[in-house]
């Protein structure tokens, strides 16, 4: 989750004389000390810190400034308040986009209290060419042609990743004990967030209610307008009952996961946004917009599930709207803002955590579902009717089972 945030003041300077390079540091500084979540600052003074950087870091150059504003943000130890360059910078604030040039994977950093090294796969977009490499959530990329990953910052590796369309990229995967290396082919990847299915269970006859299967990949603009015009379809189709797939999904938009919420809910919570201070925000609906609020919902998880769409599966959990199915969801319980220094470069600060709306801390931990979903359940659409239909099949699900708690 981003939040866009322009312009940063400098007060409070030192006696001496400040360059251009020191006032650059200093909005930098600035930036954090308003806006970090956190207020010890790791522990330290952050005032002190300003002063001895001041004094100590070398800043004749615009590079040398930047690497001590790099300094700076690491003493923090978190991995997800980064320094950006301007290319970096405008990069990132551009926003979600239909369209992405890469190989489809959605990364992150691994969890601080494992051993792991590299970046962690948190999805690949279906279709993309690394989802058709076999690459999936949890696998860790170790290197991105020949550059390592173990001190890679994410900006970084996602640039590497992006690229020509038909370039090539050499990707170092690991998946469980076994490394693969994969040469993949660039391709424009379509962020088509929603598709949907009806399907007809076993032993309910011509004539009887039909369920409806939604994937929601990514919470891109518009998400939440595709969902629901979903739902009217698929309810004109006589169905009575939805599941909504969050599996591989590595959040987005957090606007658009809090309305697709207002979708499904007819009342009560959908998170708490907190700062050192506790609870600063509430994200609540009465109701007034939604359009599924009555029939049984499953929503299936997995640990690609993450960011706001933990905030939608607590949010279901906690208010009792859905029957959660899958695994642990992957546990970024964090938010960040953006904000613009004068020379077009940028930082993203962690400004806040979030609660669901049983006031549970996800990060780190993630959102535990009610049931597991049978080891051979199909990830794409195309296939998930089938678990329904088929009696036979290992990954057999009945209607009635499915949907009780």
């Amino acid at each position: 989750m981003l939040f866009i945030a322009l312009g940063v003041t400098v007060t409070k300077t030192p006696s001496w004389a400040l360059t251009e390079e020191n006032l650059l540091f200093l909005e930098a500084w600035r930036a954090v000390d308003r806006a970090y979540v956190d207020k010890t600052f790791n522990g330290q003074s952050w005032f002190r810190y300003r002063e001895n950087a001041l004094r100590t870091e070398p800043m004749n150059t615009r590079e040398e400034t930047y690497a001590a504003i790099r300094k700076m943000v690491a003493t923090l130890d978190d991995p997800f308040t980064r320094f950006l360059e301007p290319k970096k910078f405008k990069s990132l604030r551009s926003g979600t986009r239909s369209t992405v040039t890469g190989v489809g994977l959605s990364i992150g950093y691994p969890k601080k209290d494992t051993s792991d090294s590299g970046l962690v796969v948190i999805s690949a977009a279906p279709g993309g060419p690394a989802f058709k490499a076999g690459v999936l959530s949890g696998d860790f990329i170790l290197a991105i042609d020949d550059s390592s990953t173990e001190s890679m910052e994410i900006y970084d590796a996602a640039e590497r990743l992006q690229g020509p369309e038909g370039s090539k990229v050499e990707l170092a995967v690991r998946h469980g004990s076994e490394t693969r290396h994969l040469s993949l082919i660039r391709e424009k990847v379509l962020l088509n967030p929603v598709k949907s299915r009806v399907c007809r269970p076993a032993g309910l006859g011509e004539d009887g209610p039909l369920v409806g299967y939604i994937k929601l990949t990514s919470f891109t603009q518009n998400a939440s307008d595709a969902v629901r015009e979903a739902i009217e379809t698929m309810r004109g189709n006589n169905v009575n009952s939805f599941i909504l797939d969050l599996r591989d999904n590595s959040g987005g938009l957090f606007p658009e996961g809090v309305e697709i919420a207002k979708i499904w809910l007819d009342k009560g919570v959908i998170v708490y946004i907190c700062d050192s201070q506790g609870v600063r925000d509430i994200y609540e609906t009465d109701g007034s917009n939604a359009t599924a609020s009555s029939e049984p919902l499953v929503v299936l998880v997995n640990k690609g599930t993450a960011s706001a769409s933990e905030i939608l599966a607590g949010a279901f959990k906690d208010n009792k709207r859905a029957v959660l199915i899958g695994e642990p969801t992957y546990g970024k319980g964090k938010i960040q803002s953006v904000f613009e220094l004068s020379d077009g470069s940028g930082l993203a600060i962690t400004v806040a955590r979030y609660e669901t709306p049983a006031h549970i801390d996800i990060d780190k931990v993630g959102i535990i579902p009610d049931r597991t979903l049978p080891v051979s359940f199909p990830n794409d659409e195309d296939s998930f009717c089938g678990c329904l239909q088929d009696p036979a099949s290992a990954c057999y699900l009945n209607k009635v089972e499915l949907f009780s708690r």
